[in-house]
């Protein structure tokens, strides 16, 4: 065999051993050896190289290496592409079902963008800003996104002051705004979260004061559902 296949393999092998639920304290390397097979010396080599790509991380006390964070940063960016191509038509089914714009968000820092958007054909809408970068602090999207984060992440991106209307957002498991963002406009979002549980992205609705204010509890419900099925078929 290649040697430098034998070691993409060596490789993987020790990645797809310590991802199993009976290693989630992490290996040693002669645990792994054992179980990997091979030479203790190749596979050291093996797992330093890995960590210093952030692919696995060693425990400084116990000398067991774990799988790391940039794994996991992989597997959320595979969730991520999987959302934003089974999205459209979980969109268009809110659109018909509420007659209001529908939207596919992501968190970028204490920022929202906005991957998707659909629009119903009414003369007057909330706009879609594809492309576009609004706070965390004062959409009903940022505050689904940021709904796991402790109170000391949430005071990193300077959001103090809205803990509790994130507090709030996270009993009910959806996040409401009104007139926050942006006079005579009410939203409401839900987080999407992948296999792992992880919040990936946010389902919202949003449409004026004067026409969706009044159902904008009864449509959560309906923005929770879509973004429930829209994780589950990008979790197939």
């Amino acid at each position: 065999m290649n040697p430098a296949t034998a070691s993409l393999e060596r490789g993987l092998d020790v990645l797809v051993t310590l991802g199993m639920p009976e290693h989630a304290n992490g290996l040693g390397v002669v645990a792994l050896t054992e179980l990997v097979g091979g030479d203790k010396s190749q596979l050291s080599r093996t797992l330093a190289a890995l960590e210093s790509r952030g692919f696995v991380v060693r425990d400084p006390e116990t000398r067991a290496y774990r799988l790391g964070f940039r794994l996991f940063a992989l597997a959320g960016s595979v969730a991520e592409s999987r959302v934003l191509a089974a999205a459209p038509p979980i969109l268009r089914g809110l659109v018909r079902e509420l007659g209001e714009s529908a939207h596919l968000s992501v968190r970028q820092g204490d920022q929202v963008l906005t991957l998707l958007s659909e629009a119903p054909a009414a003369t007057l809408h909330a706009p879609g800003r594809v492309g576009a970068l609004t706070p965390v602090a004062s959409t009903s999207a940022g505050r689904a996104l940021v709904l796991d984060l402790t109170d000391e992440e949430l005071g990193a991106l300077g959001l103090e002051a809205h803990a509790a209307a994130i507090a709030e957002a996270r009993s009910r498991g959806y996040a409401l705004v009104r007139e926050e963002f942006e006079p005579g406009l009410v939203a409401a979002a839900a987080p999407v979260r992948d296999a792992a549980g992880q919040i990936v992205a946010a389902v919202n609705v949003s449409a004026p004061t004067f026409r969706f204010d009044d159902r904008l509890e009864a449509a959560a419900e309906s923005v929770v559902e879509a973004a429930n099925e829209l994780a589950a078929l990008a979790t197939r």
